[in-house]
């Protein structure tokens, strides 16, 4: 494990890291070049570092009787940290980077964990990841002027073209803020020989921020002009330095310019540092008057609601003065404010219809720009107000394959049109045609009226009895935006069926609930039968829809529901169903067990080659396992069948859009698409493009305007209007289920127990295969203890295959993508973790153990708390009582069965994973029951990994079915399997057929 650093030093932001020791080590190491640069080459936005990024300096690190102390618990194998009780001084190789440069890193920093596999995030890291975002606020608010500072280079005298970021109340505030939430790593490095930094945490911020602000605007700045300005004059040279890389110049005589330059950035920045600041207010004509007025008002800075009209201010000197200061500023931005200049007591001016139209369309955005208040009518949005279409469908004539409807149902559409909610008649959207004004009172109501939108409007008018199909209608519905004219749509009814359709999909109407489908062995929970109706309608309709339920609340049975209804009503075409390969297995138990008459092909493995021949089939399968792997290398093959559907399990697999899976995905033709996943996606609204552009394509655009639209004013302004329409327009295709829901909770058992059936990599296998080899060899010849001793260190080199080859072998190496087991659980992990939920993981083998916690680390960033038997009593406390009670305590707890299973209370976690089996049932719940006891308020989820086709599986099925041998396994253990037979010990150690993952 590598863990991210970063300081800054002069004017440079500094790379550097710490790395993961060994047990017993006492200090801390660092990182060489060479693994700095691996780290930030492991991501798109830093494909190459310079050599000259490349240094050394040294750190300041807090250390316990000289010896630095690690600074996350991420790198240590032990238990405790000693407390620091100084400082040392350590060399560290670092990659030192121009402010504005380091930029892209820190973004791709920004709410992570990890950057990438090994390589975890520090706190530094994600506090300058913070200031990033704030200082990207500042240029996005366009809060930054240019200025020109002199310096001496040598005996001339240059100067330095730069932008500086300007500092109004609110950003001083946040800034302040920040810097009070600097962690001390932030100014750790010092040059050799220096002592050790002591810069103000205030002064280090600021410092960032103009450094970032100056080389984002100059970024912006070079690219959107063609060719900055050749000329020699002052003002052209400023220009080029402000715009190019070179930001400093020389120039001779040019003192009058540099003052001119000074007093205009004065002038500009005054506001910022003033008591109070100039409010212009739009007041609507009052009753039979004609005339708009602009009433100028005072307000000051500390409380925004104090707000004084100019003709209050005359009396009070001090508020008089502020008030002429700032009108004298403002009154360079607007030929009307500085005409009112030349009044004795000026308090604003009037402006007719159109006057009016200009000062909310293009003086009030400007006037703002400026830090300069403007408070509009309550009817006025940033947009404007609109003409606003209200369509209603009503059905002409159904077409399509089905009777029922869908979205190929042609209907007649009849339109109207209203302003600012008021439907106008055809004369009077002429009349307001005819008059050409921009500003018009509509049935007492100002409105904006937009000469294109209104030609639009009554073109749409004239088109009511035209036809649309049902699909056109229902994207017009969601996306609230008419395709043939871009006007937006306000609401869409209709009659009959297709009112029901809209209804629903507005949520204004309930599903109608569906009878499960007579070839379902098993029994819906109400909630599964509404999702499962939900999923229905959708898919007759063609439309794709998300079921995004918690964890454990059974997507798998509402899906196989749906499939099963489908091949009960037409086996022409089969259901296509891509999971990661981790969870085929899992799959195939729960269609044995859920629908064992439909027909299944498992288009994996070795069975790959024939099912080539059996896809285009039309009645071979009800449905088509394969993984996600093997869906883009077989898109074509794939490509040739008519898909009735395709579900997407473990649907996150496809959130970066430019992957091949995601691609491959969309490239598939079926008559509807489903995707499943247990991962809040609304709180991830990058990858939310990817996943509806495979469900609904073109419902959100394409991904350059999704980014433009949602993406950037959600991720960096919270703009809640942004949100709202991206909730409107996706609602209807997502539904979320949690858990916590009081319909849900009351449908749900305290404790709920699944199985979840891995398999074994090719590694694996060929281990498992190794030792059933040797064993096999000596049964024949031992006998008494040498048999019993013979067999119980097969069962537990067998169980030791199955969690990880690195947990037989000892041999320390890699971990990732070995292991089908492991695997699963850190999928498992990072559902439970997205949820904001917690979780108990249980293994019998101290080893594993240890490996657990590497491969979660290394995997996730997150630390990983683990109770064994060697902590000590105070620190096994101290860990339970963070656990239970801490705000940032980690959210897994890895236990060892031993020391964990009794006598803990731990019930902040309402998971529990058991990794390997102890098959004694008493035992794993003795462990089950540290969540599940007394103070436990949340339903308690008990996951039993099994490796599918392994001793693991036959003895879960035996004490399934309570045998003879499973009752000799809970009276006495492992050493009950002493007594079988060699025959009996080939059968129960023996590899089954979907034991292992294939390519």
């Amino acid at each position: 494990m590598l863990l991210l650093h970063a300081a800054l030093l002069d004017e440079s932001v500094l790379l550097w890291a710490e790395l993961s020791v060994p047990a017993g080590k006492a200090e801390a190491t660092f990182a060489p070049h060479s693994a700095l640069v691996a780290a930030l080459t492991s991501i798109p936005s830093m494909v190459a570092v310079p050599a000259s990024a490349r240094a050394q300096r040294v750190a300041w690190l807090p250390a316990a009787r000289g010896r630095v102390v690690l600074s996350s618990p991420l790198l240590a194998e032990d238990a405790d940290v000693e407390p620091p009780d100084g400082l040392a001084d350590r060399t560290v190789d670092v990659l030192a980077f121009e402010t504005s440069n380091a930029f892209p890193f820190l973004q791709a920093c920004e709410g992570r964990a990890l950057l990438s596999p090994g390589h975890a995030v520090g706190r530094d890291v994600a506090f300058w990841a913070s200031v990033a975002r704030f200082a990207a606020g500042l240029v996005a608010g366009r809060r930054y002027v240019p200025t020109l500072e002199a310096f001496k280079r040598g005996r001339t005298t240059a100067y330095r073209a730069r932008w500086r970021p300007r500092f109004g109340p609110s950003q001083r505030a946040e800034l302040a803020t920040l810097a009070a939430a600097m962690p001390a790593a932030c100014r750790a490095l010092a040059r050799a020989g220096d002592p050790p930094p002591s810069a103000d945490p205030q002064e280090l911020v600021r410092r960032f921020v103009a450094r970032g602000v100056d080389g984002l605007v100059r970024l912006a700045a070079s690219r959107a002009s063609a060719a900055t300005a050749r000329g020699d004059s002052p003002n052209d040279r400023w220009l080029a330095a402000l715009c190019g890389e070179d930001d400093t110049f020389v120039l001779r005589g040019a003192a009058p310019f540099v003052a001119q330059v000074a007093e205009w950035v004065r002038e500009t920045t005054r506001e910022d540092d003033a008591e109070y600041r100039l409010c212009l207010r739009l007041e609507e004509p009052a009753g039979g008057e004609t005339g708009w007025f602009v009433r100028y008002l005072l307000q000051a800075h500390a409380d925004p609601s104090l707000l004084a009209p100019a003709d209050d201010l005359w009396k009070n000197v001090v508020l008089r003065r502020a008030f002429l200061d700032a009108l004298g500023r403002a009154a360079r931005l607007s030929p009307h404010l500085d005409a009112t200049l030349r009044a004795k007591k000026p308090a604003g001016y009037g402006v007719d219809d159109e006057g009016a139209h200009a000062f909310l369309t293009a003086d009030a955005p400007r006037l703002q720009d400026a830090g300069i208040g403007v408070l509009l009518p309550a009817w006025w949005t940033p947009y404007g107000t609109r003409t606003r279409v209200v369509a209603r469908a009503a059905v002409k004539r159904k077409t399509g394959p089905s009777s029922g409807m869908n979205l190929g149902a042609v209907l007649e559409v009849t339109w109207s049109v209203a302003l600012a909610g008021e439907v106008l008649s055809t004369r009077e959207l002429a009349e307001l045609a005819r008059l050409k004004a921009p500003l018009v009172k509509v049935r007492g109501q100002w409105v904006i009226v937009d000469q294109g939108e209104l030609r639009a409007a009554i073109e749409l008018r004239e088109r009511s009895g035209a036809t649309m199909t049902l699909g056109e209608i229902a994207r017009m519905a969601v996306t609230g935006r008419a395709a043939a004219t871009g006007l937006d749509v306000e609401r869409v009814t209709g009659s009959g069926a297709v009112g029901k359709v809209l209804d629903r999909l507005a949520g204004r109407a309930a599903f109608e609930e569906q009878p499960a489908p007579s070839s379902l062995k098993g029994t819906l929970r109400p909630y599964q039968r509404r999702g499962y109706s939900w999923l229905h309608f959708h898919s007759q309709l063609g439309l794709g829809a998300c079921l995004a339920d918690d964890m454990g609340l059974g997507k798998t049975i509402t899906t196989l529901a749906l499939v099963a209804r489908d091949w009960e009503s037409d086996t022409s075409a089969p259901v296509l169903l891509v999971c990661p390969t981790s969870v085929i297995g899992n799959w195939q138990r729960e269609l044995a067990r859920f629908t064992p008459d439909l027909p299944v092909i498992v288009h994996h493995g070795g069975a790959r080659a024939r099912t080539g021949l059996l896809l285009p089939k039309k009645a071979s399968a009800a449905i088509v396992l394969t993984s996600y792997g093997l869906l883009h290398r077989d898109v074509k093959r794939l490509g040739t069948v008519r898909w009735r559907g395709i579900v997407l399990d473990e649907a996150q697999n496809v959130k970066n859009a430019d992957g091949k899976a995601a691609q491959a995905a969309r490239a598939l033709a079926a008559g509807y698409r489903v995707a499943l996943t247990g991962t809040p996606i609304e709180n991830h609204v990058g990858d939310l493009w990817s996943l509806m552009d495979f469900l609904n394509p073109g419902l959100l655009g394409g991904a350059a305007s999704f980014r433009r639209e949602f993406l950037i004013p959600i991720a960096t302004r919270a703009d809640a209007e942004a949100e709202a329409r991206l909730k409107r327009m996706t609602g209807p295709f997502v539904l979320r289920r949690l858990k916590s829901d009081p319909a849900i909770v009351a449908d749900l058992p305290k404790k709920l127990e699944m199985r979840v059936f891995c398999q074994l990599t090719r590694e694996q296998a060929s281990l498992y295969a190794a030792v059933l080899r040797d064993v096999h060899e000596q049964l024949e010849d031992v006998e008494g203890i040498q048999r019993r001793g013979l067999i119980l260190a097969t069962v537990t080199k067998l169980k030791q295959v199955c969690n990880h080859p690195t947990n037989l072998l000892r041999d320390n190496s890699a971990l990732e993508g070995r292991s089908g087991k492991l695997s699963r659980l850190g999928e498992m992990l990072d559902e439970v973790q997205a949820a904001g939920e917690r979780a108990l993981v249980f293994t019998q083998f101290t080893e594993m153990a240890g490996i657990i916690q590497r491969y979660l680390q290394e995997t996730t960033g997150r630390e990983v708390l683990y109770l064994h038997g060697a902590i000590a009593k105070t620190s096994r406390d101290r860990m339970v009582e963070r656990f239970q009670t801490a705000e940032d305590a980690p959210s897994v707890f890895l236990l060892s069965l031993r020391a964990g299973g009794t006598g803990l209370n731990l019930t902040r976690a309402n998971h529990v994973f058991h990794f390997d089996r102890w098959w004694n049932p008493a035992v794993e719940n003795q462990a089950s029951d540290r969540a599940y006891r007394i103070g436990q308020t949340k339903n308690v989820h008990v996951h039993r990994l099994v490796c599918a086709g392994t001793i693991e599986d036959k003895i879960d099925s035996l004490l399934e079915r309570k045998s003879a041998v499973a009752n000799r396994l809970v009276r006495s253990g492992e050493t009950g399997l002493t007594e079988l037979s060699n025959e009996q010990l080939r059968d129960l150690f023996a590899l089954g057929a979907d034991a292992v993952v294939s390519a």
